[in-house]
């Protein structure tokens, strides 16, 4: 809670900045436009009569209407069904302080920008960022330098988190919209393509329709394992299985996302990988994230991933020779949502969620993982787990 004096924080409805809102039953495409129309519009409210019934975000709208695959399944729908029913409310007698607490105090996922303000009757009165909140108590406290630099600190951590929500957004739309465009337009061509009885386009498009369909999924798969890992649900489920054969089944996977890039995949493995004791399918999710990534990264030369027991570990190292990494980059290449390229210019799909889940998916299973690289060179990535997954190691791994 802020230590300061009550009498001079302000109420919060003399600070009211937005009365924007929509009907309840507006369609989805409209809100959409009326967004991008206007670009300082952060969020509206949806009013039924006088009452507030949820909030709209620009980025949540966009990141449900993606997520759903775009307006071509959802833009006519009304706008509650993808509207927050659930946001924070506050009386327009409250206090500013009470009110930055209170909005604060909300898990990180949930903190955004405005908050509804009702009367007392809780009728909608209007929206209020919670970043001029903190900026106009900011203004109240500039007489303590302590108390300042207390709120403007919250202020810094706050902008942090919108920028690294704002960040995620733009990649996860970018990388939504490509698939999902691309699969709508060769369904329409193979049905072309079947109307006119062209058997051998048919086939042809749909290897294709099936391959974005894949980055689809895998798109969705890491967002959704995010969310799992913040929240602490990832489950462990051992099993004994062979360490080689899911090594072999991933450089199979590798040689078709290559396609016909002159780059060859090897495969090295020691003997005595029969026995491993891990969870199968997060270690093979491990396998898949750093082999796509050296695929994606790689435009010629070789691809190798190497198994070796160490003791009661086991060493997988997967290199490449790709354009490698910055040194000044290395310290973010595992952070949440980081890139190292930007999402409007870059040449390189994906939502930069993929080595960060492989992170949290060593350490999950007990173990850890480095990284090696010289720009321009090449990158290599070595994994230490240990052998068998003992009860004692699970109960003691760490989530998210």
């Amino acid at each position: 809670m802020m230590d300061h004096n009550s009498a001079d924080s302000p109420q919060v409805g003399t600070l009211v900045m937005s009365d924007a809102c929509v009907n309840p039953a507006t369609s989805v495409r409209h809100v959409v436009e009326r967004f991008f129309e206007s670009q300082q519009l952060d969020a509206v409210a949806a009013v039924e009569g006088r009452e507030a019934v949820g909030l709209i975000t620009r980025p949540k709208l966009l990141f449900s209407v993606f997520r759903r695959y775009g307006f071509e399944l959802y833009g006519k729908k009304p706008v509650i069904v993808i509207t927050d029913t659930d946001p924070l409310f506050i009386c327009e007698r409250e206090r500013l302080d009470v009110a930055i607490d209170r909005a604060l105090a909300r898990e990180s996922q949930d903190i955004y920008d405005e908050i509804i303000i009702t009367d007392e009757n809780g009728y909608f009165r209007g929206l209020l960022p919670v970043r001029q909140m903190i900026i106009q108590q900011s203004n109240i406290l500039a007489n303590s330098i302590v108390q300042r630099e207390i709120a403007h600190e919250r202020a810094r951590e706050f902008e942090k988190i919108n920028s690294v929500k704002s960040q995620f957004i733009a990649h996860v739309t970018h990388e939504l919209r490509s698939p999902v465009n691309a699969i709508i337009g060769l369904a329409e061509l193979m049905k072309m393509s079947c109307d006119k009885g062209y058997m051998d386009q048919l086939r042809d498009r749909l290897t294709l329709l099936m391959s974005n369909a894949s980055n689809l999924r895998a798109v969705i798969t890491n967002i959704l394992d995010l969310s799992k890992i913040e929240a602490g649900k990832l489950e462990i489920i051992t099993e004994d299985f062979d360490l080689a054969g899911v090594l072999r089944e991933t450089v199979d996977t590798t040689r078709v996302l290559l396609g016909a890039k002159p780059v060859s995949v090897e495969v090295s493995v020691s003997e005595g990988m029969a026995g491993m004791k891990s969870d199968k399918v997060k270690m093979r999710q491990i396998l898949t994230n750093l082999m796509s990534n050296a695929a994606k990264f790689t435009d010629k030369g070789q691809i190798l991933i190497s198994a070796a027991r160490t003791g009661e570990e086991v060493v997988i190292s997967v290199s490449d020779t790709g354009i490698g990494i910055r040194e000044e980059d290395l310290e973010r290449l595992f952070s949440a949502f980081s890139q190292l390229e930007d999402a409007k210019t870059k040449r390189h799909e994906g939502t930069g969620l993929g080595l960060m889940i492989t992170k949290n998916l060593v350490e999950l299973l007990g173990g850890h993982i480095t990284v090696r690289s010289e720009f321009g060179e090449g990158t290599a990535f070595d994994v230490r787990l240990p052998f068998h997954l003992s009860p004692v190691q699970e109960s003691n791994v760490v989530y998210g």
